[in-house]
């Protein structure tokens, strides 16, 4: 998925199936897909960096990307950019800090996937740099960004960046990235705070696990319930969970191993696919891609948009026959880079053996 002609990754490859043979191709361009890249080659060996990454050098890459971060003005974009450049100990690690530092607001509200993003990169920078300053802001934020006594993360820090009928719904990217962090941030500098919030979120995540392994997308931020579990994401399953969850048994947390074997099953061959598509599986490994995720494939999203409105109104008020109306059997065909960078980290990366705060999952 790398655009050898404008030196980016791409946004997604999207597919088809053309007469028994599948036809692929590029559309649109990611620096933030290329931040997740870099995070997660790192842990290859230096010549399957190379062929990753477009023929450079996993150093020159950074420097390639902290160069393109200085212009950007996106807070998740700089803030991954920074990370990479703190784990890999480059550089430019200065300049990319430096960077962050002037595009983070710090006390406004912000979405709470960036704004974690920005405690792992200050967590993995302070061993390298003073950042203790930032990263307390950064904690203080993620951590009072939850509403009193639920056990999940909101979509946003505060009012204003989303419409007001939706502001309690978030996803399971708010949820991941958070657990995530603070584990990381614990790690980095014995915080049990951080560590039992991770956990409280995680303990929420995996008790509402679907039936067949399934992490669903949307949660209740007020009350941590599931507002509605589709799509379910390819990434979350092999990725994205086993990530934060590894993270989060590394730096002391509870064992979540089995949480992540039933997330992984479900990869080979989704229920909601049922038998008449022969389960059919999320992986193509001929051609070194994944099915992006399960759907429902109703109109306008209207499935989402109803549960929206009804949980508005009253925590856990669903209309289960629209969920019998939209079933999800519907594949999204496509397929993005930073799955595959993100897949590297879950299963290669690991916390530094002398600041292990617990066992090794």
């Amino acid at each position: 998925m790398y655009r050898a002609d404008t030196d980016e990754f791409a946004f997604t490859r999207v597919f088809s199936t053309e007469s028994d043979r599948v036809a692929t191709r590029l559309s649109g361009m990611s620096l933030r897909y290329a931040a997740i890249v870099a995070l997660g080659v790192r842990w290859l060996p230096a010549d399957a960096q190379c062929a990753q990454l477009g023929g450079h050098a996993l150093e020159d890459f950074i420097a390639l990307l902290v160069k393109r971060q200085a212009v950007s003005t996106n807070l998740g974009d700089v803030a991954l950019i920074a990370w990479a450049a703190a784990e890999a100990g480059h550089p430019l690690l200065p300049d990319a800090i430096r960077r962050l530092g002037e595009l983070d607001r710090r006390t406004a509200p912000e979405y709470v996937v960036e704004c974690a993003w920005v405690v792992s990169a200050l967590a993995a920078a302070r061993h390298h740099l003073d950042v203790e300053e930032h990263l307390a802001q950064a904690r203080a934020r993620l951590l009072g960004s939850v509403h009193p006594g639920s056990p999940v993360f909101p979509h946003v820090t505060g009012p204003g960046l989303v419409k007001s009928y939706r502001d309690h719904v978030a996803c399971y990217a708010d949820q991941v990235y958070p657990i995530q962090a603070l584990a990381r941030l614990h790690h980095s500098g014995d915080d049990p705070e951080a560590l039992a919030a991770a956990g409280r979120t995680a303990d929420q995540i995996c008790r509402l696990q679907g039936p067949d392994g399934q992490w669903w997308w949307f949660y209740d931020a007020r009350t941590g319930a599931v507002i509605e579990g589709y799509p379910v994401y390819s990434v979350h399953q092999h990725a994205m969970g086993p990530m934060a969850l590894n993270d989060l048994t590394d730096a002391g947390g509870g064992d979540y191993g089995e949480a992540t074997r039933r997330g992984l099953r479900w990869l080979l061959g989704p229920a909601e696919l049922g038998p008449r598509r022969g389960g059919d599986p999320m992986l193509l490994d001929d051609e070194g891609l994944t099915v992006r995720k399960v759907y429902r494939g109703d109109p306008r999203k209207v499935v989402r948009g109803l549960h929206t409105v009804t949980t508005r109104a009253r925590s856990g008020l669903r209309f289960p026959v629209i969920d019998s109306i939209y079933k999800p059997a519907d594949l999204d065909r496509e397929c993005r880079p930073y799955e595959f960078g993100w897949l590297y980290y879950a299963w290669l990366a690991q916390l530094p053996a002398a600041d292990r705060k617990g066992p090794v999952s």
